[in-house]
């Protein structure tokens, strides 16, 4: 029998199947010897072990078409990437880090901004000019106005797609999973008072169906990423304001940090690239350029 997994927790996989149970399941040991770890979002097969109990156990794990594993999620159309604007406060420089997570897997971003009423149009305006011209739709949400604008923009973006919703902890993640789908009934949380950030209210990754075959994600808050994994000359493809520019340089193999006559300084310096895009940019060509340096250095060792 087949189904998706739509919630883990502490080894134990709930899938829903295609016969509109849902059976409780654990993980065959094989996947372990083979170092494959089922994630929510997998299409499987089970085996029914007891159907009076809906328990059962996975035995194939079929073919993902998209996984991240920050969130761990598999088979995903898009992400909705959310950021508080105020309480917490957002961190560009961690939003872009993800945004070349999202770009190195090929997956859809947009971004939502919770805590519209805290903000000032001088924020939002800056926000949209920043990431909108590459490529990423911001919508701006008020908890205290379901029916806006923002609301119904976001809501007509995921119409008919599987997306996850991702984000720092404390952001609003949650609330949103509740508006748009209130029988998903998730925990929702204050932002800590002493450290301004959210207390981690949604322990695993979860799927909820809202109808006409539209899915939600929500997953577990985040305060930081890991080190980027990719290879430095791939960054300014991960950057997609940055395309318009690439081979207007003066010289093959551009870095765009230090070398003169280059297409994408100039991009910025004309205003066409964010300087805080370009920040990052550089921010995360020198952190890579670094940890290739120390892998060299621990070679020699």
């Amino acid at each position: 029998m087949q189904g998706k997994i739509i919630k883990g927790i502490a080894g134990f996989y709930y899938v829903q199947a295609e016969n509109e149970s849902q059976y409780e399941c654990k993980a065959k040991g094989i996947f372990r010897k083979d170092h494959k770890k089922p994630l929510v979002g997998d299409e499987v097969t089970i085996e029914v072990l007891d159907e009076e109990e809906k328990k059962g156990s996975i035995t194939e794990l079929l073919p993902r078409r998209s996984e991240l594993f920050r969130p761990a999620v598999a088979n995903i159309d898009q992400a909705v990437i959310v950021f508080a604007c105020r309480e917490p406060e957002p961190n560009f420089n961690l939003l872009d880090r993800f945004l070349v997570l999202m770009e190195k897997r090929n997956v859809p971003v947009i971004l939502c901004f919770t805590k519209a009423d805290l903000a000032t149009e001088e924020f939002k305006k800056e926000v949209q000019m920043i990431y909108e011209p590459a490529g990423y739709p911001v919508c701006f949400t008020d908890y205290h106005d379901f029916e806006g604008e923002g609301h119904k923009k976001l809501f007509h973006l995921l119409s008919g797609k599987v997306t996850a919703f991702a984000g720092p902890s404390g952001v609003g993640k949650s609330t949103l999973v509740n508006h748009f789908c209130p029988e998903a009934g998730m925990d929702t949380g204050e932002v800590s008072e002493k450290i301004k950030r959210g207390k981690h209210t949604t322990r695993h990754s979860e799927i909820f169906y809202l109808g006409h075959q539209t899915f939600l994600f929500d997953t577990p808050g985040f305060s930081s990423l890991d080190v980027l994994s990719l290879e430095k000359e791939e960054l300014e493809l991960l950057f997609p304001e940055f395309s318009p520019y690439l081979g207007k340089c003066r010289f093959t193999g551009c870095s765009h940090i230090s070398e003169p006559s280059c297409g994408i300084k100039g991009a910025v310096q004309n205003g066409k690239i964010s300087q805080n895009r370009y920040e990052s940019y550089t921010a995360f060509y020198k952190e890579l350029n670094a940890e290739i340096g120390r892998a060299s250095c621990r070679e020699r060792v």
